[in-house]
């Protein structure tokens, strides 16, 4: 069981498509990750070219505690960015997203709301998910506002929990969502990908 919770599937939405990260993604990161501000709240990732994305990759993949995806542009094939499940727990029914970034060019374009989407319908809906977490630099206002539109829930504060790269120290804010809140959260993303 704990293998299906820890092998990523390709998932396929109307303009992102969720595929397993793999060496092919790294000139298409590269390209994607081409803005400092992109990585801004992001721990050891920075502006890359192929060759230092592939290292990243392989860095991602010899992650046990992570299940990678390449974030894929339907419209276009361009690799967006990527995100992943990590603190996953078949035996507690839970999972969380992270390690997310996305091309400065792609923001705003319901692209990464549409990843979200499709990664709490397996989490809810395939893995029979009962929480599936967020964790966020505190100054990451960005990200706690796009978690926030998602209908997850902030839960509080881990302080001094994670060092920066620039050796000072970060507080994590923590959100979640559980099960039976995603039928809320699934109508009212759908309706802003509608829109």
């Amino acid at each position: 069981m704990e293998d299906v919770w820890r092998t990523p599937v390709v998932m396929q939405g109307e303009i992102v498509r969720l595929e397993p990260l793999s060496l092919e993604h790294a000139e298409g990161l590269a390209a994607a990750g081409d803005d400092q501000s992109v990585f801004e709240h992001l721990r050891g990732w920075d502006v890359m070219d192929a060759a230092l994305a592939a290292e990243r990759i392989r860095r991602t993949l010899d992650d046990p505690a992570l299940v990678p995806w390449a974030q894929v542009d339907v419209r276009t094939g361009e690799v967006a960015g990527m995100t992943c499940f990590y603190d996953v727990s078949a035996a507690l029914r839970t999972v969380a997203i992270g390690h997310t970034w996305i091309g400065r060019r792609f923001w705003r374009s319901g692209l990464n709301t549409e990843a979200k989407l499709l990664l709490l319908t397996r989490a809810f809906e395939e893995l029979d998910c009962l929480r599936v977490v967020w964790h966020t630099d505190i100054r990451n206002e960005r990200s706690q506002a796009a978690i926030t539109r998602l209908g997850a829930t902030r839960e509080g504060v881990l302080r001094k929990h994670k060092p920066r790269d620039d050796g000072s120290w970060r507080d994590t804010v923590t959100f979640s969502m559980l099960d039976d809140e995603w039928p809320e959260a699934r109508s009212r993303l759908r309706a802003a990908l509608d829109r």
